[in-house]
Order: structure tokens, then C-alpha cells, then sequence
């Protein structure tokens, strides 16, 4: 499973054939006082779940995989209520509950020492030397998230606000695009503040600044820092020795060569040891690969209560 800002997916399969089948829901599961709601993660995996069960005939799933965003910080009620209700429900015998930097990371580079920078909306850095975890950032669009699409879109809104009222670091491409956008810029902040989707709206004029880089100095200086902070994050968890990987994965990375090529450049001039890979998947191709390797018994990736937690509910 994987589990984050756009919904729930969901694949079943077997050790020997892989996935089978795969649903998808679009309503996130809500997170309140106790962190990500367990109940409510269970009332939409049951229905999907017993649905791919029928589908492909895997009546009582062995193992399960959750890959959760905000796991890291949000997940005591998940660790607590979610193997056993699992265990209940169908028999699961083994439960990961992994974060989704995690699944990212299992997803682009498997077992393998290296770093993974996710970057969507959000943004964080995520590495390992097989022993334990490194993770830079990730903090939310107002005390991180820095070179993420709704940093990129800030930064490129308050480029337009500066061109608005005449102020210096303005861009003139930056506000026509605003306006385009969102309407007269004296509107924007009760467009934008009351709004709980706030991070969203910011990363939806991130392409506007990556269309208006080649123009624009602005725009262009605004991807150029998205890269140095992505550079950033990726040096704080990389081995700093061995021969690891980097890889890339997210949305953000669609933006192509106005972003890619400043991000490259810095890649090499800060971690010129590390060798730079495609991501071979996703998050949900991650947790594929870690229920995988939990029913085969070769799962290498390190454990830990925050990042990687391993229990076996149905073991009895």
C-alpha cells in the first residue's frame, strides 16, 4: 500500500508472480490529534482489499505493506491499532509500516547504499549505508520542504508580488503569470491563507516559473537555489564513502532540463563520489519490494521504529 496527499493504492500479488491486480482510492486518509487515523486507513483499504482478494484469489495475505507519508512523525496510533486490525480482518502475518521516503527509496534504488531525493509538492532526502537511516528536510511548506514545488511556487509568487509594488528581486513574467493564474495580486493572500490546501497552491504556479526560466532571471535564479537546496539534503544523508547512489523521484522532476541540469551540476560539485542512477520506481513499487523480500526472508533495508517497522501481529 502507499498512502499520501492524493489517496490510497493498493496491490496484491504473490512472491513468485508479483503484483496481480491493483485499486486505487482518491480520498487521503485523514490524520487528527493522534497522528494518521488508523480507523479511517482501514475503512477504505477493507472494501479494496476484499475486492483484490476475489480478483486474484489471494484469500488470506501473508504479508502487508504500508507505506505512509508523515509515518516518520504521525504514526504511534498506525504502529499501535494497525498490525493487529490487519491480523483481524485477513490474516495477515506480517506488517511493515514503513514511511514513504522509505518506499521511495526501496522503490528507485532497492537494497542499495545510496540517497533518494523525493520531491513533490513537499521535498525530502532520504539515505542509508544499509545500517541505519539519514533523512534531511521534509519539514512542511512553512518550516522546510526547501526546493520543493510549493518552495518553487512561493518563491516565484513573491517574485511577482515584488514586481507588483516595484520593489527590487521582481519579475515582471512572474506577475503576468500570477495574475493569469490567481487574478489581481491584491486579492491573493485571502485567495491563498484561509486555504488548508495552501502547500498544493503553491506548488500549482511552479510550472509557471520552470515556463518562464529561460526568459526570465529571475525564474531562473528561483531553480537554480530549488536545485542547491535539493544538493543540500541529498549531501546531509549520502554516504560519504563506498561507491552509493543518487536518484530522483517525484513529480517535481517533470520540470525537466530548467531544473535537472542546475540540480546535476550541483549533484557532481557536492557529492562527486556518489554515482547518479535513474529510480528504477515509485513508492508503491517500494513497498512491492519490501513485502517481497519480508516473504522471502531477504529484506536488507535497516529496521527502525520510525522510518521501517517490522511486526508480526499473525504470527500466532
Amino acid at each position: 500500500m502507499d498512502s499520501g496527499g492524493s489517496g490510497l493504492r493498493v496491490v496484491v500479488g504473490t512472491a513468485g508472480r508479483g503484483p496481480l491486480a491493483r485499486r486505487d482510492c482518491r480520498e487521503p486518509v485523514r490524520t487528527g490529534a493522534r497522528g494518521i487515523d488508523p480507523g479511517h486507513l482501514m475503512e477504505q483499504l477493507v472494501p479494496i482489499l476484499r475486492a483484490l482478494t476475489e480478483e486474484t484469489g489471494v484469500r488470506r495475505p501473508a504479508t502487508a505493506v504500508v507505506g505512509a507519508a508523515g509515518f516518520a512523525t504521525l504514526g504511534d496510533a498506525l504502529r499501535a491499532e494497525l498490525p493487529g486490525a490487519l491480523a483481524r480482518e485477513f490474516g495477515v502475518r506480517t506488517v511493515a509500516l514503513a514511511a514513504d521516503a522509505v518506499t521511495a527509496y526501496a522503490g528507485a534504488l532497492g537494497a542499495r547504499p545510496g540517497a533518494v531525493v523525493a520531491a513533490g509538492t513537499g521535498l525530502i532526502a532520504i539515505g542509508t549505508d544499509l545500517t541505519g537511516w539519514r533523512r534531511a528536510d521534509g519539514w512542511g511548506h512553512l518550516l522546510g520542504d526547501c526546493g520543493s514545488g510549493a518552495w518553487i511556487g512561493r518563491a516565484g509568487l513573491e517574485a511577482a508580488l515584488r514586481a507588483h509594488d516595484g520593489r527590487d528581486g521582481g519579475s515582471t513574467a512572474l506577475l503576468a503569470a500570477a495574475q493569469e493564474e490567481f487574478g489581481p495580486m491584491s486579492a491573493l493572500p485571502g485567495k491563498l491563507y484561509p486555504r488548508s490546501d495552501r502547500a498544493a497552491v503553491l506548488a500549482s504556479f511552479a510550472p509557471r516559473v520552470a515556463a518562464s526560466a529561460g526568459g526570465d532571471r529571475v525564474a531562473a535564479g528561483i531553480l537554480r537555489a530549488a536545485a542547491r537546496h535539493m544538493a543540500e539534503s541529498a549531501a546531509a544523508v549520502c554516504p560519504p564513502s563506498g561507491e552509493p547512489r543518487i536518484a530522483l523521484t517525484g513529480g517535481l522532476f517533470t520540470m525537466g532540463d530548467p531544473l535537472l541540469l542546475s540540480l546535476e551540476e550541483e549533484l557532481a560539485r557536492r557529492l562527486p563520489h556518489a554515482l547518479r542512477v535513474p529510480a528504477q520506481g515509485d513508492p508503491l513499487h517500494g513497498s512491492v519490494r519490501i513485502a517481497a523480500d519480508l516473504a522471502g526472508g531477504t529484506l536488507a533495508l535497516p529496521a527502525d521504529e520510525k522510518m521501517l517497522h517490522v511486526t508480526t501481529p499473525g504470527a500466532d
